[in-house]
């Protein structure tokens, strides 16, 4: 909101300031003296009475005359026993006692109040509890506080239950003190205007108060406004109150003003709501009844010359012809305060600041109608119809909830038909069936189920029928018939044994309140029907409309849309990113390294920093390399160039913006275990560090608005740049590259990490005064590696050891989820209690994990139980969710298990003691074993540092591998770290935080790559003995060889492997196409040849090829699935292994002919997961973890991976990049996509003369500063040949 916005508000309350304290607005510490006692027998009414000494003048707490308490002359829940205090009082507590000396009394009833005895209210203990506790004998008196207190003349018990052995019989006592009551009414076309004190004083505190009673759903309650428009407006719209703040449209507000709040719901049901309307600086306060809008305002709250008169109860603007077409209220406000002046007392006293204009009275006056609520689908009411005409017409208004429901059925006399009036999807229908005739339907209106008042008109005479429903019309015409009215009219429902056509839908009766119901062109008097005097009913409440909206508030959590029906409601979580009953649950991982454990590789997701908290999902890139990183980009400019300015005049001001908002940043940061920011500065002639009294020239600003003078790694206010730290900047006078002012450009890599002040929104650098100064800065994006929470954890040693927290705070809504594992057979996970509540999660048995837990309704639990057992010392993931509508546990990934709440019942958890994680509080069924990643609400506990200090409890946990080791592929191997676990891919022709990233090149026409194995037998120091000798030692019995290839060229050789006694392996596609095997382990005999006519393999597509040889025995297998077996009969040993070569092949002595003619051709296209045994020669020259022996002939290039691009051609074709896809996609980049934890390097192509050429062409998808350097990463191809000393183990 504009800054004038908020100083229109504030100036148009802008009275003295001073403390708010009416008369009679509070409830006094000592409102609590009895009201009944005193009260005169004939203040005491009932439904009846057993006998004359039953009577309710005996109902007073304690007294024992008469037979001592009252009792109906039936107990059924239709009785009601009620007391007329005589005037408004207010009512604090209430007591009950059963019948004296006798076996009745009332173990629970409702309590409804109202003004003048008419139109009650039903008092609601909590949002959803209607009934109170009553009593287990006759004469012990439950007491019952009311929070909050009401204020009423006339007061009804109704019981629900009574002892079962005995009658309804009760005693009660009423406690309150009395209540001040100032009241102004308004009949919809009066108003009252207050001038306010002229003086421009400016209130530090701006405060209206009132209550209200509505007599219809629409007008405005108050309004001021300015000279131009400007004017605030507190209006009563369809039930709801909405306080609009305009700041300038010379018009009334709309729905769609700048400013808007909208609190309450079904306020127009014709009884008192309260209003508090608080202004301190620029937070604005809004409350209606119990619930409150916090609003900050923006801007200042400078003074305006604004109008110094507020209107209430409608808009009086006396002299001016302006037309507004707002409603004004009809009702009374009570109790009308505006900064501690009683503004009703005021126009009582003809003051000179009031104007009254239009009929302003000081009374109200009481609702003469008489709504009737049904309570059930099985509720109706019966009422005689108008017998004998020869037309039916009905009129009602009615309200509700549900979108279907029976309104009204009626049978027509002498057989001629029946008609139904129903609800359905919100759509009123009407259908008459006749003998002999289709049946004739009429629909009118539209969205009936908002809980509004809505009126119907129903009529049917002769040759017409027509339904009207507000002001919408619908008229059917019908065959020229007598229509002869019935003797009875069903209202909501019918009878058991009526056999109407309309009475046998599926619908089901109506649930809601109906009013003002006419049959012909007769009233209907409900009282008379609850006296027994007129028609029949079944569970109606007479003389009250309880409809409640169960979406005010709303427990629809993170945006969801709730909607309701009478019973329940509901809330949509499309597109919130949650997911629940009530949205509770996000849909996304908490950071990437939830995803990174989840097997989910490099790429963008939606991360939510705070799990079920109030901050939502954002978008980041998750750069999966040993450790996951967190990559959050900013929308500032990609480079920034700095020329010289006058001394002190800013040169350079950017900001910075993320995708995600600073609550989001400072979530993903606190989490991270480390989070950095580069600043690449290039400088020419640079400028001085500071000016000369010292004042920094460049700073920049951190997520909380600070700002810092400190650069690169060192502390705040250090002042210095990396090189600084190190010493090592170009001129030593100087902590920075950039200050030493040399006419030359110079850098400086910044590396900013303290990480509390991050992310950088801003950088500012000014110049001190050096014109032909120039500089350019880069400002890469927010990096933030781990998640502190992911591995936090606990060993539990002991049964009677355990952790505690301060309470946990789940009153509404209480979400826990964690890790464990154990090799017990139960255990408690964690517990929590209260006076009566609990929560408690536990191992029950080894195949069992139960939710349990009560909320006053009773204990609940929830059990997921599993085929295999928990206690396998591997992790195991629980959550678990307690809300307003029910619970739910889930254990891993089996189905997930829910218990609905009882409805309406308690919804409030209240828990006082400390949380016990681990055991509970008295120390036995202790838990052995480990918790990690223990979450509540969002919120993580930190284990480890409570574990530190509790004896029988450890930090940390061993033994991760056996549950994430599955991650590790293609024959990494798990490793277990202090935090976590990481893939060993040294054996493994894979790279990658998993070894899942192929290592693939594409090999030219005539290139080739040769592994020599020589080099991985060790020699020692002192050996002096010929390497031939050695080889002859060396026998391999078997192998496994894997490899994928993708070419269109035959014939091609795959992987030629030879040996220093002519003995070879040759994998080759023939002319054909077909796969081809030779192995020549006797260099005295012929080879073996196999063809493996699985199909063409010279296609063009991605292929692998496994080989398994056993001694004698070869396994082959293609693309998974296609295997074949063999048998060699050349031999069982290969000896003396010499070099693995891939492409053209220059030596095949002793080589059958079909493999020296695919040597001669090689191989052209790509190659990747090249393996044998343990060597990897593809890995060993792309990425050398040390000196390697591999020699490359011609045009080899590094590939991100085999399966993209084309089959041949061009390299650069399939290296060209191709980045992630469009914004908002949530997962790993598409299958074509180089990743980021690939080589991040430009491409490198190792060219003919055998030396390392860059180009420009690299695959990455950030820029190479954007991460730090990983021990994943592959290092430079800087020659012909490449010698390391990887292992080889057959």
């Amino acid at each position: 909101m504009a800054s004038v916005a908020w100083a229109v508000l504030k100036v148009l309350l802008l009275l003295p300031t001073q403390t708010w304290s009416p008369v009679g607005a509070g409830n006094p510490p000592d409102c609590d003296a009895p009201l009944a006692s005193a009260l005169p027998r004939s203040s005491f009414s009932s439904s009846s009475e057993l006998s004359s000494s039953h009577g309710p003048g005996f109902s007073r707490l304690n007294r024992r005359d008469g037979a001592g308490g009252w009792t109906p002359l039936v107990s059924n829940k239709y009785q009601w026993l009620q007391i007329d205090l005589g005037e408004r009082m207010e009512v604090t507590a209430v007591a009950t006692q059963g019948g004296y000396g006798s076996s009745d009394w009332v173990t629970s009833y409702l309590l409804m109040f109202s003004d003048g005895g008419r139109n009650w209210k039903q008092y609601r203990r909590e949002e959803s509890i209607w009934g109170f506790p009553g009593n287990t004998n006759a004469d012990s008196v439950v007491h019952y506080r009311l929070q909050p207190p009401f204020e009423a003349r006339f007061l009804r018990f109704l019981p629900l239950a009574w002892n079962p052995r005995g009658r309804i019989g009760m005693r009660i006592e009423v406690y309150g003190c009395a209540y001040k009551s100032e009241v102004v009414y308004f009949d919809g076309q009066s108003a009252l205007l207050y001038t306010l004190d002229k003086k421009p004083l400016k209130p530090i505190r701006d405060v209206i108060s009132l209550k209200f009673k509505a007599m219809q759903s629409n007008g405005i309650l108050l309004h001021r406004e300015g000279q131009h428009g400007n004017h605030i407006t507190l209006e009563l719209i369809k039930g709801k109150l909405v306080f609009f703040l305009n700041s300038g449209n010379a018009k009334l507000p709309s729905t769609i003003a700048p400013v808007t709040l909208t609190l309450g719901s079904l306020l127009d049901d014709q009884h008192w709501h309260s209003v508090l309307i608080e202004l301190l600086d620029t937070q604005v306060n809004f409350t209606v009844d119990k619930h409150t809008h916090h609003f900050q305002a923006k801007g200042d709250s400078s003074y305006l010359d604004l109008n110094f008169e507020i209107s209430f109860g409608g808009i009086s603007t006396p002299g001016r012809s302006r037309a507004f077409t707002r409603k004004s209220f009809h009702g009374c406000l009570e109790n009308l305060y505006y900064n501690g002046v009683d503004v009703t007392e005021l126009a009582k006293k003809h003051k000179p600041q009031i104007l009254m204009m239009g009929n302003v009275s000081f009374s109200c006056p009481q609702p003469q109608t008489v709504p009737v609520t049904f309570l059930s689908s099985r509720s109706y009411l019966a009422l005689p119809g108008n017998s004998g005409e020869d037309k039916v017409s009905v009129t009602f208004q009615f309200r509700t909830w549900n979108r279907a429901g029976h309104l009204l059925f009626g049978e027509l006399r002498r057989g001629s038909g029946s008609f139904v009036l129903f609800l359905k999807d919100g759509k009123l229908k009407l259908s008459l069936f006749q003998p002999g005739q289709s049946p004739r339907n009429v629909t009118a209106g539209a969205g009936l189920n908002d809980g509004q008042w809505h009126s119907v008109s129903f009529s049917a005479k002769w040759s017409h029928m027509n339904v009207v429903v507000d002001d919408d019309t619908a008229v059917q015409p019908l065959v020229a018939v007598l229509i002869d009215s019935g003797d009875t009219y069903y209202f909501g429902g019918c009878l058991g044994n009526s056999s109407g056509s309309g009475c046998k839908s599926p619908l089901g009766g109506f649930q809601g309140c109906l009013r003002l119901i006419t049959i012909g062109d007769k009233a209907v008097d409900p009282i008379l029907v609850q006296q027994g005097a007129l028609g029949s009913f079944r569970d109606l409440q007479i003389d009250s409309c309880g409809i409640t909206d169960r979406c005010l508030p709303s427990y629809c959590e993170h945006g969801g849309e709730c909607s309701q029906s009478w019973d329940t409601f509901s809330c949509d979580c499309l597109g919130t990113g949650y997911t629940g009953e009530t949205c509770h649950s996000s849909l996304y991982e908490q950071s990437c390294e939830a995803h990174k454990h989840r097997g989910n590789p490099s790429g963008l997701y939606s991360i939510d920093a705070d799990g079920s908290g109030p901050l939502g999902p954002f978008l980041v890139y998750c750069n999966m390399t040993d450790s996951a990183w967190t990559v959050v980009r900013h929308g500032g400019p990609d480079a920034v160039t700095l020329r010289g300015a006058p001394s002190g005049h800013p040169r350079s001001a950017v900001s910075f913006a993320y995708a995600a908002g600073a609550g989001q940043l400072r979530a993903a940061v606190n989490l991270a275990e480390r989070c950095e920011q580069r600043l690449a500065l290039r400088c020419g002639t640079a400028r001085r560090p500071d000016s000369r009294d010292g004042t920094p020239l460049s700073w920049w600003v951190g997520r909380t608005n600070e700002t810092h003078t400190y650069w690169g790694g060192s502390l705040p206010d250090a002042q210095k740049c990396t090189c600084g730290l190190k010493g090592n900047c170009i001129d030593s006078q100087y902590y920075c590259n950039c200050d030493a002012g040399r006419n030359e450009w110079t850098s400086d890599t910044i590396v900013l990490s303290q990480k509390e002040h991050l992310p950088v929104t801003q950088i500012v650098m000014t110049d001190a005064g050096q014109p032909h100064s120039e500089a350019d800065y880069t400002l890469g994006p927010l990096l933030c590696r781990g998640d502190k929470s992911f591995w936090n954890s606990a060993s539990f040693n002991t049964e009677t050891s355990y952790l505690h927290f301060p309470a946990f705070h789940g009153e509404l809504t209480a979400d826990v989820c964690f890790f464990f594992k154990t090799t017990v057979s139960s255990g408690v996970f964690m517990e929590n209690l209260g006076i009566t509540d609990f929560i408690r999660i536990e191992l029950r048995a080894p195949t069992e994990v139960t939710f349990s837990f009560d909320v006053g309704n009773g204990p609940c639990e929830v059990t997921v139980q599993s085929p295999t057992p928990f206690n396998d010392n591997q992790w195991h993931h629980v959550r678990a969710e307690r809300n307003v509508k029910g619970a739910s546990l889930q254990v891993d990934q089996l189905p997930q298990k829910m218990q609905p709440a009882p409805a309406d019942g308690h919804v409030r958890l209240q828990l006082n003691s400390q949380l016990f994680i681990g055991g509970t509080a008295t120390r036995q069924r202790g838990f052995l074993g480990c918790i990690r990643s223990l979450q509540l609400n969002g919120v993580a506990l930190d284990l480890e540092e409570r574990a530190t200090v509790t004896p029988g409890v450890e930090p940390g946990c061993a033994g991760h591998c056996s549950t994430y080791g599955h991650l590790c592929r293609n024959g990494g191997r798990c490793r277990e770290k202090r935090r976590g676990v990481s893939c060993d891919c040294a054996f493994s022709a894979y790279d990658g935080p998993f070894c899942s990233n192929e290592i693939s090149a594409y090999f030219a026409t005539g290139s080739s790559m040769t592994y020599h194995f020589q080099e991985h037998y060790t020699l020692s120091e002192n050996s002096s003995s010929l390497v031939s000798s050695l080889h002859r030692g060396v026998t391999l019995t078997r192998e496994m060889i894997t490899l994928s290839f993708r070419t269109t060229r035959t014939p091609s050789l795959l992987l030629y492997v030879s040996s220093f006694y002519e003995e070879y392996l040759s994998v080759i596609l023939a002319n054909n196409g077909s796969l081809q095997i030779r192995y020549k382990l006797d260099r005295h005999q012929n080879p073996d040849a196999f063809t493996f006519d699985f199909k063409n393999m010279a296609d063009g597509q991605l292929h692998q090829v496994k080989i398994n040889r056993e001694e004698a025995v070869v396994m082959v297998e293609v693309n998974q699935s296609a295997k074949k077996q063999v048998i060699l009969s050349s031999g069982t040993e290969f000896n003396a292994v010499k070099s693995l070569i891939l492409g053209k092949v220059l030596e095949t002595a002793g080589a059958d002919p079909d493999t020296r003619r695919a040597a001669t051709s090689g191989f052209t296209g790509c190659l990747s997961a090249v393996r044998f045994g343990r060597a990897a020669p593809l890995k060993a020259a792309l990425r050398p973890s040390g000196p390697s022996r591999v020699t490359v002939r011609g045009h080899v290039a590094p590939m991100a991976r085999c399966a993209a691009g084309a089959a041949s051609g061009s390299p650069a074709r399939e290296l060209a990049p191709r980045l992630a896809g469009g914004a908002g996609r949530s997962g790993p980049a598409d299958e074509g996509e180089p990743l980021v934890n690939a080589d991040r390097r430009d491409s490198a192509v190792i060219g003919d003369t055998g030396f390392l050429r860059i180009g420009r062409a690299g695959f990455e998808l950030l820029a190479s500063s954007d991460l730090p350097a990983s021990a994943s990463q592959s290092a430079e191809i800087t020659g012909v040949s490449h010698h390391a000393r990887p292992s080889l183990i057959f």
